[in-house]
């Protein structure tokens, strides 16, 4: 049977954590583990991940870097290189993710592809809410963008579910792919430092290996909680690195996953 590592993103916002490791346990399926990968937060988040240990479901790994500057390629290569699983679900812990997240994301996951899901954008007035009393959204809700994508469907998903091999869309909040295949281009590429394109320049290795990209429609959604964006003041600099990645039809990058594999 296929282990799942789910990988959830992390920095200093334990609130939020709180909301996606409580969906976590509600899974129907629930993963072989969860690494969450902390890009240097303080001890808050190292207490609350403790206290979530005592009784958490399956394995719960926290694993982290000091905190020297937005470096979350080197984070999630950390994390992937403690992976014991076979495929790897990756997500941000800002989200809150239902029920059938992991149980569609297993039901999705086929040789040769990857797989980018979908999102559910919170405003900040019903983002507050769910953080200040653990409320959960439904279809009717107010302050909600991307409405459509609440919709759990294994019809409409059969339908507008398509292979797209293009790094348009690409969120690094909801995406999976095997472990092996992330090995293969060696994982993200940590010449990106502060935000932006990482996410894109590894898609783009992923197709240069000859992998589909599947574009998942109205099953394995995530609800993304509202807050401020991150500095961009080095987008033109990641944005060279991820072009060159397209034009140098790079399968691999030397910066990356392999420095953690010791």
């Amino acid at each position: 049977m296929m282990k799942i590592s789910l990988i959830v993103t992390t920095y200093n916002w334990k609130e939020a954590l709180s909301i996606t490791l409580n969906s976590i346990k509600k899974q129907t399926m629930l993963p072989f583990e969860v690494i969450v990968a902390d890009d240097g937060s303080r001890s808050e988040t190292r207490n609350l991940i403790e206290k979530y240990k005592e009784d958490f479901p399956t394995s719960l790994i926290h694993s982290w870097q000091e905190d020297i500057g937005f470096r979350l390629a080197a984070s999630r290569n950390k994390a992937i290189a403690k992976a014991k699983g076979d495929y790897l679900v990756i997500v941000d812990g800002d989200l809150y993710l239902p029920a059938m997240f992991i149980q569609s994301h297993s039901e999705a996951a086929k040789k040769g592809t990857f797989v980018q899901g979908g999102r559910v954008l919170l405003g900040p007035n019903i983002s507050k809410k769910m953080l200040d009393e653990y409320y959960l959204p439904s279809f009717f809700s107010a302050d909600i963008r991307n409405r459509h994508n609440m919709i759990d469907s294994s019809l409409l998903s059969k339908i507008f579910t398509k292979i797209r091999n293009d790094d348009r869309s690409t969120r690094g909040c909801n995406f999976a792919l095997w472990k092996q295949d992330a090995v293969n281009v060696n994982g993200y590429n940590e010449d990106f430092e502060g935000w932006g394109r990482e996410d894109s320049e590894m898609v783009v290795r992923l197709l240069n290996q000859g992998l589909d990209r599947m574009y998942l429609k109205f099953k394995a959604v995530v609800y993304h909680i509202y807050h401020k964006e991150n500095s961009r003041k080095m987008l033109e600099k990641n944005d060279a690195i991820y072009k060159k990645a397209i034009g140098e039809r790079l399968v691999s990058c030397e910066n990356g996953l392999s420095k953690h594999d010791r």
